[in-house]
């Protein structure tokens, strides 16, 4: 069942079963991803059920163009008229439709196999073209929040980024990991070995927090905790 998790006096996960989307508090709403197609209304529902009001959603930042994180973001830019950010790798993407680019390498593991071959591997592989207004790269610093820092981690997606929330020292992972049944890879990358890569540029940032596309928040020394993976993996992996 979709849930609202508040993670600090601003920040809330809206977990819509497999996948997680992020709500900012901050003169206004922020979105970070929208789910899977059809789930606008899952998450108009849970804003609202929280006394917050959908409506003033004003921007949407998309972490990567997977079908699971960008499917209903043309139908809420066309129904609230806001700017979408995505990193400048992912536009051509999010513009033409296109939901992935291909082939992509799978993570060792029975649990990434039946994810895979429940999730991944027959997914829809476009969706509805939009408009990006803001095509941003690895540090910028968005004036949300008293600054959400831009983190390019490619790996699971060329354009992939993790979002920092320096204020709250809160990590928006996206996919770059996953924290389902423990901390861990995700199930599939374009680049593996660029992914980890990623991860360990990540785990040098400052924060405590860290959320994540699929599976629960991490409340203390995330960093560390994501520093403590890429350990486990050799370079030439």
């Amino acid at each position: 069942m979709p849930t609202l998790i508040q993670l600090s006096p601003r920040v809330y996960q809206l977990s819509l079963g497999l996948v997680n989307a992020f709500l900012l508090d901050d003169n206004g709403l922020t979105l970070v991803d929208t789910g899977y197609k059809g789930n606008l209304g899952k998450i108009f529902r849970m804003i609202a059920q929280s006394g917050m009001d959908p409506y003033k959603i004003k921007q949407l930042i998309l972490t990567h163009c997977h079908p699971d994180h960008a499917g209903s973001a043309a139908v809420l830019k066309r129904m609230l008229d806001i700017p979408v950010f995505a990193h400048v790798e992912e536009v051509p993407l999010l513009t033409q439709g296109i939901s992935g680019r291909f082939p992509q390498q799978r993570t060792p593991g029975l649990m990434n196999w039946m994810v895979y071959n429940a999730f991944i591997k027959h997914a829809d592989k476009t969706n509805e073209p939009l408009q990006v207004e803001e095509a941003v790269v690895d540090n910028d610093v968005l004036p949300i929040m008293g600054g959400v820092q831009v983190i390019h981690t490619p790996g699971h997606s060329a354009g992939h980024i993790a979002l920092l929330l320096q204020a709250e020292r809160l990590l928006i992972a996206g996919d770059s990991c996953a924290n389902m049944g423990g901390l861990g890879l995700s199930t599939v990358y374009e680049d593996r070995k660029l992914g980890i890569a990623s991860i360990r540029k990540t785990a040098l940032l400052p924060f405590d927090k860290a959320v994540f596309g699929h599976g629960k928040p991490i409340h203390q020394m995330a960093n560390r905790r994501m520093e403590e993976l890429v350990t486990t993996y050799h370079n030439d992996e």
